[in-house]
């Protein structure tokens, strides 16, 4: 069964791709909205096409301190939300053998990972005290296997991947619900690099509609779009020497240069 449209949304990494489509269809809900972003004047061109309270928030996920001075604002002008969706993700190729990508693989590892903690951590004691309401993690189906050339964000998502299933189980029987949304390739700025084809590319507009249907319909954890689901399976389940026949000479995601 459905739940009632969603009153209060919370949305980090809002300022592109599928936060600011998530905003624009949560705000045509005509929810209130916390957006949350690295980039200010992007969070204040998205806030002016909606027609719904809006609170902005430039601030960087990794900024513990700042993520919580935003969230207790939120709290107090706005109440406890009704879902959190942390969105906010970075992708770069990665190589281990270069002693410069050490810090990209922090940066990956802090922005996808130690993010969701931060962005989850100054809701969830209201969110309990009020038994509603979900958290959203979006993680991806790079989670599922390491990708060659994308260590460090294959890595980071399999950690968010087990954090969020982690979080799940701590919170049965609370009333606030920790659903993990693994989506495969969406056309964002992210995506726009990549030197490969991405079978099943999504709109970041289509995306948003699946997310927020899922998390109306009370799922847990799914993949998007569906076909890509089946990849999946079918990549958990491959055994290593095909799995590594077949991605050998396979295209990477560029490095920073």
């Amino acid at each position: 069964m459905g739940r009632p449209p969603p009153r209060r949304v919370i949305i980090t990494g809002a300022s592109d791709g599928i936060g600011a489509a998530l905003a624009r269809r949560y705000g045509a809900a005509g929810a209130t909205l916390g957006l949350i972003a690295r980039r200010g004047h992007a969070l204040e061109r998205l806030s002016a096409q909606l027609a719904v309270p809006c609170e902005r928030y430039a601030v960087d996920v990794r900024d513990r301190p700042a993520l919580a001075g935003a969230a207790r604002h939120f709290l107090t002008r706005h109440g406890c939300p009704d879902i959190v969706i942390a969105n906010a993700g970075v992708s770069v190729g990665t190589l281990t053998e270069f002693p410069e990508d050490a810090g990209t693989f922090q940066e990956v590892m802090d922005i996808n990972v130690l993010g969701l903690v931060n962005t989850f951590q100054p809701f969830l004691g209201p969110m309990r005290e009020a038994a509603s309401g979900a958290l959203v993690g979006i993680a991806s189906v790079a989670g599922y296997r390491g990708l060659p050339g994308s260590a460090a964000y294959s890595a980071s998502k399999a950690a968010a991947i087990a954090y969020l299933e982690s979080l799940r189980v701590e919170l049965r029987s609370s009333g606030v619900r920790a659903i993990t949304i693994c989506p495969g390739y969406v056309a964002t700025p992210m995506t726009a690099r990549n030197p490969y084809p991405m079978p099943f590319l999504m709109s970041a507009d289509e995306a948003a509609a699946w997310i927020a249907r899922l998390v109306a319909r009370g799922s847990t954890f799914a993949v998007i779009p569906w076909q890509m689901a089946l990849v999946a399976r079918a990549l958990r389940v491959m055994p290593n020497w095909l799995y590594d026949r077949l991605f050998d000479n396979a295209p990477r995601k560029p490095r920073r240069g």
